[in-house]
């Protein structure tokens, strides 16, 4: 049992010896106008925490918080609904383009979500991002945009299933963060 223990030990140390972490999140702020209705302020909280693999691939996940106007993907929503969305979403993060100073990269994500009051989502999709090096430990990151799958299942009866194919590049995807490289 010690010879398997102590190899297990030694095999996680030689894994995790050229292996990065990361912390951060991002914050969004937005405004959504449906129609002639006034328009809403949406605010977004997204801890994100990760492990780096090696120069191009690294896993992580976000957990967020969302408080505001309701997703436009979501029609079922009135105009002028207000709710609290909980999410997490974990990805695998390929980066694309990389030098000293800035990071491209494409997270693929699964991500679930509840609407409270309201019901669930289901996200499985792409998301592009860029970071800025500010030094050996700090990195500015920016997320633009969705490309993949969105289902909202509604709780309420009488109000059918809603599904987005396509790509989401507005304004209302765009968040910014810090993130801390250990």
């Amino acid at each position: 049992m010690k010879k398997i223990l102590m190899t297990m030990v030694i095999a996680l140390s030689a894994i995790t010896a050229n292996a990065q972490w990361y912390l951060g999140g991002s914050v969004g702020v937005a405004s959504v106008k449906n129609g002639n209705a006034d328009a809403e302020t949406v605010y977004k909280f997204v801890p994100d925490f990760g492990y780096t693999l090696n120069d191009d691939w690294s896993i992580g996940v976000a957990v967020g918080y969302q408080k505001g106007a309701c997703d436009l993907l979501h029609g079922s929503f009135g105009q002028d609904v207000e709710t609290e969305l909980l999410q997490v979403n974990p990805y695998a993060r390929y980066t694309c383009v990389k030098n000293k100073y800035v990071n491209v990269f494409i997270d693929g994500t699964v991500g679930l979500g509840s609407f409270k009051d309201y019901g669930t989502e289901f996200q499985l999709g792409l998301k592009p991002g860029v970071a800025v090096n500010l030094n050996e430990k700090l990195s500015f990151v920016a997320h633009f945009g969705f490309i993949g799958f969105d289902s909202f299942s509604p709780k309420q009866d009488g109000i059918d299933n809603s599904t987005n194919v396509g790509v989401d590049l507005d304004g209302n995807n765009l968040t910014f963060g810090l993130y801390y490289n250990f």
